[in-house]
């Protein structure tokens, strides 16, 4: 294909994207099928396979488009320093529910999620989307650090660590059990806070 293609393949992209979205709203992951994302957009089954050969390779591609989707809204945090792009960060995790759509995707996500064991592309778009995230906060602790407003006894890879670890249990619970992560939050907020000296509290 030419480069004038470019842009229509890239449209073409979103709208697969999007079909693959509401698909998995509406089916979940288990039963979903090409076929399934096919009728949630303009484009015929075959149509897919042109693209992608298969769910897997689909979903896989779906996955990178979400870490690139996160991507642009970190990007787009707007701080005035370390201290508050951490607790910026910590929203942008707890984002709440858009309504039955989002808590059916975010079922979805979780039945993906089991298969990364078993599945290493799944698995290694996931790690690339932990490990974006653990870069994000240990960056931001560092430059916390490096200006002395951050305790001195803090790690920032293990509090990064920490921060991912329970963002992601407070979900995982919240689809699993149907628990509201409003307390997994506060508690993370306040151990952020504590992450800096008192100075930068004041």
């Amino acid at each position: 294909m030419s480069e004038s293609d470019a842009p229509e393949r890239g449209e073409t992209t979103d709208r697969i994207m999007r079909a693959t979205y509401c698909a998995l709203c509406r089916h979940g992951y288990a039963d979903l099928t090409m076929q399934d994302i096919a009728d949630e957009s303009d484009l015929s089954k075959a149509a897919l396979h042109y693209h992608y050969e298969s769910k897997a390779a689909l979903l896989e591609s779906f996955l990178e488009f979400l870490l690139d989707s996160f991507r642009e809204r970190v990007d787009a945090v707007e701080s005035d320093g370390p201290r508050e792009r951490l607790g910026a960060l910590v929203e942008l995790l707890f984002e709440p529910p858009g309504g039955d759509a989002d808590a059916e995707f975010r079922t979805a996500m979780l039945e993906l999620k089991a298969q990364a064991p078993y599945a290493p592309a799944l698995r290694e778009r996931l790690a690339e989307f932990d490990a974006y995230l653990r870069g994000e906060l240990t960056t931001t602790l560092e430059r916390a650090a490096e200006t002395g407003l951050l305790r001195a006894e803090v790690s920032p890879e293990t509090a990064a660590e920490f921060v991912v670890t329970v963002s992601s249990g407070a979900h995982t619970r919240r689809v699993a059990l149907d628990r509201e992560t409003t307390a997994a939050e506060s508690a993370l907020r306040d151990y952020v806070d504590d992450l800096f000296v008192e100075e930068a509290a004041a």
